[in-house]
């Protein structure tokens, strides 16, 4: 590592250097007591909390503003929000690559940032000067008027350009404060995992204030003033990031990962015909101090994928390349490299098992609002905005992450033997997906009780329930619990499980299942709407949710899951966790195992 490398050349104590090969702002090796920590942490965790407020400014009532202003129906506004949100999160596998390849994470979440205030600003503009006619409209009492094409596109340029923005810097943003902090240092790597926990706790609490006090005012049709305190809020949150530039821990981007894969694909084809020795030993690799390592750590080898080892896998014409001095990297790969490979095989199917989830979290944006907007939302003379109740999903989450971290945790690790961690990623992420199936189950309650109190020959079906819309807390409150156990986990598990040359795109992976999930999610809106709708029957979802069958919708996604969950538990059960050189096998099968 680099800075072992300063450290035993005496430019330094050996106490003072990080032993993960961060550097500083001028690329040297970074200094524990100067870079990094709970000081750079903290700035980052200010920072995500006010641009997450920005994002859901537009994101929790982009259903209600897609049906009041541009005059959509349930179902296609419906879609609309998920093929959107799903767009924020595949941009995320951009950032991914630009930060792992080639900017660093500290320049592309600055990138990105400019990109979303820059979609913030152009949404503001286009909603007051071209969107919100006549002036006042967009409330539940008064729709807007028709808008032109290019009203319209310039709608969804700025909306989208908002999702490039956020997407490209989520990824980054998450991985980068982790990189704050040494995992080779007991302490450091103790305030590594709790920071994911205090990063998906910032993320929420900066959403609180989109969902009440935005909320309210966006369901009150002042949409200009929302987006408008969205964008400011999001230029603050570029201006405190800057701030903390001198301070932060930065890793050296490692070159494109899509070459180094390739390589070794190509190499293992190559070489398919080979008798392979018995004993890794004789597989190629590289000294951990090679300056090709950079310093990243090296991976050990494991015995699955046994075909990709070929890469590794030293022929007669490898060895006189070698005395040559031509070595070609597209005929012998490295071990590491080979592992890299590896790792993100095992991962795929951990990976896809999270979409599921992510199809139940994504209707907290949409049919929740949906379905609160048709039940009673008025204390006295005061009314709840619908979209607000995601409030309750985000007191869940503080509160449950208290409980894990304060309560669960301690419990389990003091249950199980001495010295060992409490529930593991993969086991919390079971966990997840059993809430999940809780919260679909209680929504769909929720709604057979609410159909039973509705109008069903009202017009205009805002409120046409006398139901209260407080009934629906416990699907909020299980869908916050949930994601406590499934994204904190899955946010720790992609970033412990990738290699070190993959950090960002680990993170890209949590949110690319966020993404896959909006639009399975849109998929199957489509699909139940095909089929519900034949004969002239008005479907499952339709305009006026009376004389639909939502309740139905929410016990199959309860059913899907469900399936999901004996899925994931096999994919659990079968997986290997990345083995890292001076981590001991116990270390590894406690990182992330999943055992019953």
């Amino acid at each position: 590592m680099a800075c072992l490398e300063a450290c035993k050349e005496g430019k330094m104590k050996e106490a003072e250097c990080s032993e993960d090969g961060s550097v500083d702002w001028h690329g040297h090796p970074a200094v524990k007591a100067k870079s990094g920590q709970w000081t750079a942490g903290a700035i980052i965790l200010l920072n995500q909390g006010l641009a997450t407020l920005a994002f859901f400014g537009v994101g929790v009532n982009l259903v209600l503003f897609l049906t009041r202003v541009l005059g959509q129906n349930n179902a296609d506004a419906a879609n609309n929000v998920s093929k959107w949100t799903g767009t924020v999160y595949i941009f995320s596998l951009v950032g991914a690559f630009l930060s792992d390849s080639y900017w660093g994470r500290y320049k592309t979440c600055v990138i990105f940032q400019l990109i979303f205030v820059i979609g913030l600003v152009s949404l503001s503009l286009s909603s007051i000067l071209f969107l919100i006619r006549p002036k006042g409209c967009g409330n539940q009492d008064m729709p807007c008027g028709s808008h032109s094409g290019m009203e319209i596109t310039l709608f969804y340029f700025s909306i989208y350009l908002v999702a490039l923005g956020n997407g490209g810097y989520q990824p980054n943003i998450a991985t980068f404060g982790a990189d704050q902090f040494d995992e080779e240092d007991p302490k450091e790597g103790h305030s590594k995992v709790a920071f994911f926990s205090y990063f998906y706790l910032a993320l929420n609490l900066g959403s609180l204030f989109s969902n009440t006090i935005l909320g309210y005012f966006e369901d009150e049709g002042m949409w200009a003033l929302g987006f408008w305190v969205s964008a400011g809020s999001a230029l603050a949150a570029l201006v405190l990031f800057l701030t903390g530039t001198t301070r932060y821990r930065h890793f050296k981007p490692s070159g494109n990962p899509l070459s180094r894969f390739s390589q070794v694909l190509v190499a293992a084809i190559r070489k398919c015909s080979v008798h392979m020795p018995s004993d890794a030993d004789e597989l190629y690799d590289v000294d951990g101090n090679d300056s090709s390592m950079n310093g990243n750590r090296k991976i050990l080898h494991t015995d699955e994928f046994k075909f990709l080892d070929r890469a590794a896998y030293i022929s007669t014409r490898d060895v006189d390349e070698q005395k040559k001095g031509i070595q070609s990297t597209w005929r012998l790969c490295p071990v590491t490299q080979v592992e890299e490979v590896k790792c993100i095989l095992r991962l795929l199917p951990i990976w896809l098992c999270t979409i599921i989830y992510s199809v139940v979290f994504t209707q907290m944006a949409s049919l929740f609002v949906e379905q609160g907007a048709a039940m009673q939302t008025t204390v006295s003379n005061f009314r709840i905005p619908p979209a607000s109740m995601s409030s309750f999903d985000i007191l869940s989450v503080a509160l449950f992450i208290f409980l894990y971290r304060r309560v669960l945790d301690p419990l389990v690790a003091s249950i199980r033997k001495k010295g060992s961690r409490g529930l593991t990623e993969l086991q919390r992420m079971g966990i997840g997906l059993v809430i999940a199936v809780l919260a679909m189950v209680s929504a769909g309650i929720v709604e057979c009780y609410r159909l039973k109190y509705a109008n069903k020959d009202c017009m205009h079906c805002e409120g046409s329930s006398s139901l209260s819309i407080f009934w629906q807390i416990p699907q909020y409150a299980f869908i916050g619990a949930s994601e406590v156990f499934m994204y904190v986990g899955q946010l720790e598990f992609f970033n412990a499980q990738t290699p070190d040359r993959l950090k960002s795109f680990g993170s890209a992976l949590c949110m690319t299942s966020i993404s896959l999930g909006n639009y399975v999610s849109s998929l199957l809106v489509t699909m139940v709407m095909k089929i519900s709708t034949e004969d002239n029957m008005p479907g499952w979802i339709p305009g006026n949710l009376n004389k639909g069958h939502l309740d139905w919708f929410y016990f199959l996604l309860a059913g899907l899951t469900t399936i999901d969950l004996l899925v994931y538990i096999a994919c659990a059960r079968w997986y290997k966790n990345i083995k890292l050189e001076g981590k001991t096998a116990e270390n590894i099968d406690e990182q992330a195992g999943f055992k019953l």
